[in-house]
């Protein structure tokens, strides 16, 4: 047996630099797994800021490719006669006016409107308007039935057909009223397709529509789905806080753009009257679109000193270089892209 006498544990001067040893090492793990945690938190943010910024992209150059698709209707035979004075109208004659203007922007201000309202529109920056037809055919699956007062648009493929629509030569109806569409296919006797009309205006909010203060990119939509035709505000991007267009306007039918401008309305600057900016907007044919996405939530160990390029605006007689220096602790990036819009530039093209 040993003597007890023999036995030694710990002295004080032992436990206390065990203790401090082990303090070091727990402070270094905390310290690893901090960093680590607030690196994974930053990448998300990011991430996230990478996917709306691309997602923004995309929604808005899958309408513009669609822009002027009217499907069998030739639109070159559909005389554009003014610009829609009212883009959210819902009268029936100022559709069919609209048609031969594919896309109406405006330039950082002048959006007006009596029938629908932009919710907290951030200043300077652009509103877009996109009309078209569905891609589909009303009452084909997957394309939804046909609904009586809701918006469509009816081509007749018939060459005995009487009658002409209501907005020229050209036989096609763009109404509500099921009575309104009486034209029919090659045959003759089947009902000609319905195509249901959209009107799509995009536009920067500053809040994100469920009352957080997050700019948004946001979408009236022309809508029926109620049992009335009204307007529908959809957010559709959170943390978009910039958004600029240029247009390119094809100025000898090819096809191709020969000026960009971010504001069709006066160009050439100052020369713009009479049927100019109604000739500039039927001749758009691609769109450059430059989105300045931020991250949702601010971060503590970051302060954003840059400045953002994106594009040009008008100012007064010319043309500037459109920069910002938002500031503050969001990491922000610049996407963006360029379209063609085929229903226009294709019609041109010269074989």
């Amino acid at each position: 047996m040993n003597d007890i006498r023999t036995q030694k544990g710990f002295s004080l001067i032992e436990l206390m630099i065990s203790i401090t040893l082990g303090l070091i090492i727990l402070t270094a793990i905390a310290l690893v797994f901090f960093n680590a945690s607030s690196s994974r938190t930053e990448l998300e943010r990011v991430s996230r800021q990478i996917e709306n910024g691309r997602y923004a992209i995309d929604v808005l150059s899958s309408d513009l490719r669609l822009a002027g698709f009217y499907g069998e209707l030739d639109v070159s035979t559909v005389a554009g006669t003014a610009l829609p004075a009212d883009p959210c109208s819902k009268a029936v004659a100022d559709w069919g006016t609209a048609i031969p203007v594919h896309i109406q922007g405006y330039d950082n201000a002048g959006f007006t409107s009596a029938n629908c309202a932009l919710t907290n529109l951030k200043p300077d920056t652009d509103v877009l308007v996109v009309r078209r037809a569905r891609s589909c055919v009303a009452g084909a699956t997957g394309c939804g039935a046909v609904v009586n007062g809701a918006p469509y648009l009816q081509v007749s493929l018939c060459a005995t057909d009487t009658g002409v629509g209501p907005f020229g030569t050209d036989k096609h109806v763009l109404d509500t009223s099921s009575g309104a569409f009486n034209f029919k296919k090659k045959d003759c006797t089947t009902a000609a397709d319905k195509r249901l009309y959209y009107v799509h205006i995009y536009y920067v909010s500053t809040d994100n529509g469920n009352g957080q203060t997050i700019p948004t990119l946001r979408r009236l939509e022309l809508d029926y789905s109620g049992g009335s035709l009204t307007w529908t505000d959809a957010p559709l991007v959170e943390g978009i806080e910039q958004f600029n267009l240029e247009y390119g306007i094809d100025q000898n039918a090819d096809g191709s753009p020969d000026v960009y401008t971010p504001d069709p309305n006066d160009y050439p600057i100052g020369g713009c009257s009479g049927a100019c900016p109604l000739n500039n907007w039927m001749n758009v044919v691609t769109v450059e679109m430059h989105v300045l996405a931020r991250n949702l939530e601010a971060s503590s160990d970051y302060t954003d000193s840059k400045t953002y390029s994106l594009g040009l605006k008008k100012s007064g007689a010319t043309l500037v270089p459109f920069q910002v220096t938002p500031g503050g602790n969001y990491r922000r990036h610049i996407y963006s892209g360029l379209v063609r819009i085929a229903n226009v530039s294709n019609r041109r093209d010269a074989p």
